[in-house]
C-alpha cells in the first residue's frame, strides 16, 4: 500500500509517498529547494540527461511514483529514497545542501522509528484528527479501528490475500454484510464528494466505526481459526464475520428505534459547526 504526505522543509513542500517499506521524495520537489529555480522541472530533466550522459546509476535508483499534482490530481513523479536523494544532493551545487541532508536523515527515520514503536505511530495520527477537530472519544475508536483493519490485513497477507484489489473485494463483502452497502455505496449515500479524497471512515459517525470494527475484528478471528485458502474462502468468511456485525447492529437500530447508519459526515459536521459559529459571532 502506498501513503502519500507532504513534509515541509522550512516552508517548502516536498511530498513523499511510502514505497516498498520506506519514504520515497519527489526529486523535483528537492530540486525546487536546493535551486530556488522558476521550473524543478527542466533543471531536473538537465541534471537528469547530464547524468545519464555521465553514466550516473544514480538515476536508475528514481522510480515514476503517483503523488498528488497541483490540480490535485494523482500523477506519476520520478521520486527517489533516502539514498538516491543523498546521491542527487551531491550533484546540485547549493549552499542549503547540508542542513537540507540533516532534516532528510530526520523525515527518513520516521518510518522506521513507528516500526519499532508503534505508539509514534498513533500518536502522530491522534495529533492530526486533534487538529482536525474531532472529538477525543471518537479518535480513541478511529484509531482502535486502524490497528483492528491492520490486524485484517495481515491476516490476509498470511493467506496468501496480497493485492490491494483483492483487499477491496473482501471488504466491500463485509460492509455489505455489515451495513447492506459496500464502501462505494456508502460514499454515495453520505453525500461525500470525491474531489474532497475522505477517508469514509474519517466520517462515519461513532456507531459505525463500532460495527466497522466488530465485523472486521469477527472475520479475523474466524480466519485465524478455519485458515481459508483462496479468494472465495476468504469472501465467504468476510460475509460471515460482516453477518455477525450485521445482526448485532439490526438489534440495536431495534432498541434505539433508528437506523445506525447515518448520512452524516465529517465535511457536513463542519460545515455546521462553522455556521454555528458565525451566528455566534454576529451576535
Amino acid at each position: 500500500m502506498e501513503t502519500t504526505k507532504i513534509a515541509l522543509f522550512k516552508g517548502r513542500k516536498i511530498r513523499k509517498v511510502f514505497y516498498n517499506d520506506e519514504w520515497w521524495f519527489s526529486v523535483i520537489d528537492v530540486v525546487a529547494v536546493l535551486t530556488d529555480s522558476v521550473d524543478a522541472g527542466a533543471y531536473w530533466r538537465k541534471l537528469k540527461q547530464r547524468l545519464l550522459e555521465e553514466s550516473d546509476e544514480v538515476v536508475t535508483f528514481c522510480h515514476g511514483l503517483k503523488l498528488p499534482a497541483p490540480d490535485g490530481k494523482m500523477r506519476e513523479t520520478d521520486c527517489a529514497d533516502t539514498e538516491g536523494i543523498f546521491r542527487i544532493i551531491q550533484s546540485i551545487p547549493s549552499p542549503k545542501a547540508e542542513p537540507f541532508k540533516r532534516w532528510l536523515a530526520r523525515v527518513g527515520k520516521e518510518r522506521i522509528d513507528e516500526i519499532e514503536n508503534p505508539e509514534l505511530a498513533q500518536g502522530r495520527m491522534k495529533e492530526i484528527y486533534e487538529k482536525k477537530g474531532y472529538p477525543a472519544d471518537w479518535i480513541g475508536k478511529r484509531l482502535r479501528g486502524i490497528a483492528i483493519r491492520q490486524n485484517l490485513t495481515d491476516e490476509w497477507k498470511k493467506r496468501g490475500i496480497e493485492t490491494e484489489n483483492n483487499y477491496a473485494i473482501l471488504t466491500a463483502e463485509i460492509s455489505k454484510a455489515t451495513f447492506g452497502m459496500t464502501p462505494g455505496e456508502y460514499w454515495k449515500f453520505k453525500n461525500i464528494p470525491k474531489r474532497s479524497k475522505a477517508n469514509l471512515r474519517d466520517n462515519m459517525t461513532d456507531l459505525e466505526l463500532i460495527f466497522t470494527m466488530l465485523g472486521e475484528r469477527v472475520t479475523t478471528e474466524i480466519s485465524e481459526k478455519e485458515k481459508p485458502a483462496g479468494m472465495p474462502a476468504n469472501k465467504k468468511v468476510a460475509k460471515r464475520g460482516g453477518g455477525v456485525a450485521g445482526k448485532a447492529r439490526q438489534e440495536t437500530e431495534k432498541e434505539l428505534g433508528r437506523s445506525v447508519i447515518s448520512e452524516d459526515n465529517y465535511l457536513d459536521l463542519k460545515k455546521r459547526k462553522g455556521l454555528r459559529a458565525d451566528k455566534a459571532g454576529t451576535k
